[in-house]
């Protein structure tokens, strides 16, 4: 974290239902959650995600922190102990004092692989009034949620976000990047918040025309999802992760991240 931070990164991802740690290898059969069937958080977790967050706020770094992830939904065993999760979460930050946290409620909420309605498109605004409820922090709760890449997030979902979440996933033209963040702007439930792209697959870096350079020229943050090298070796979610700037796609990225904004 403090290379990355030299570097001029301000902000990162972090979920407590983890990552597909193959990418878009197939199906995802592991078992990667902070929570109990009932909802309820598992101290063990919530003993790593404290190291985490404090040592970001040491460093002057955002954490945008992903409640639920597709394809772990499965282990709740309801909709009450989904609502039970958000809630201890956000009781959980607030006891903290945490104000260098982004809540993403769900990655991806359109993804097919989601079960649970209560995370799908139609309901999720249901859990950011939960979230809202629960919040007893001084600080003001941002909240979001994702939708898959190439997707601009629908007027009724926008309107209840603090930040606009975009996925550059599938989006090979830096053209449709810019046209995402306007398509966002001109939406009728867009409220003038902050948009980022805190997932995106595509790594031209060497070239003066990108995801991430067309992202930053319209004023809108960009984030890279590395899904690694070699058979899925050596990404940021790729298990086991190593941490460091350790290929050249990671160099490539901070270099002109190092470039954008002078470390």
């Amino acid at each position: 974290m403090p290379e990355w931070r030299r570097s001029g990164l301000l902000a990162f991802d972090i979920c407590l239902q983890g990552g597909n740690p193959k990418g878009y290898l197939g199906q995802q059969p592991w078992k990667n959650s902070a929570y109990r069937p009932d909802g309820s958080l598992k101290p063990a977790y919530l003993g790593r995600l404290e190291r985490i967050l404090d040592r970001a706020g040491e460093l002057g770094m955002a954490v945008m922190l992903c409640l639920f992830y597709f394809g772990q939904d499965q282990i709740f065993e309801s909709d009450d102990a989904i609502r039970r999760a958000v809630r201890e979460a956000m009781r959980w930050l607030a006891e903290r004092k945490y104000a260098n946290v982004l809540v993403e409620i769900a990655n991806e909420c359109n993804n097919a692989k989601y079960d649970m309605a209560i995370l799908k498109p139609d309901r999720v605004p249901e859990l950011f009034d939960v979230a809202r409820v629960a919040w007893t922090g001084a600080n003001p709760l941002l909240l979001s949620v994702s939708f898959n890449g190439n997707v601009v997030p629908p007027a009724d979902v926008l309107a209840h976000c603090d930040y606009a979440l975009l996925h550059g996933n599938g989006v090979g033209e830096p053209a449709r990047i810019r046209e995402m963040v306007d398509q966002t702007r001109q939406s009728k439930g867009y409220r003038g918040t902050p948009i980022l792209f805190n997932e995106d697959d595509h790594y031209d870096f060497d070239k003066p025309d990108n995801n991430m350079t067309a992202a930053v020229k319209s004023y809108a943050s960009w984030g890279l999802l590395d899904i690694g090298e070699n058979n899925y070796r050596d990404g940021y979610q790729s298990p086991p992760v190593n941490w460091g700037i350790n290929t050249e796609r990671k160099r490539a990225f901070f270099r002109l991240l190092r470039e954008i904004t002078t470390g």
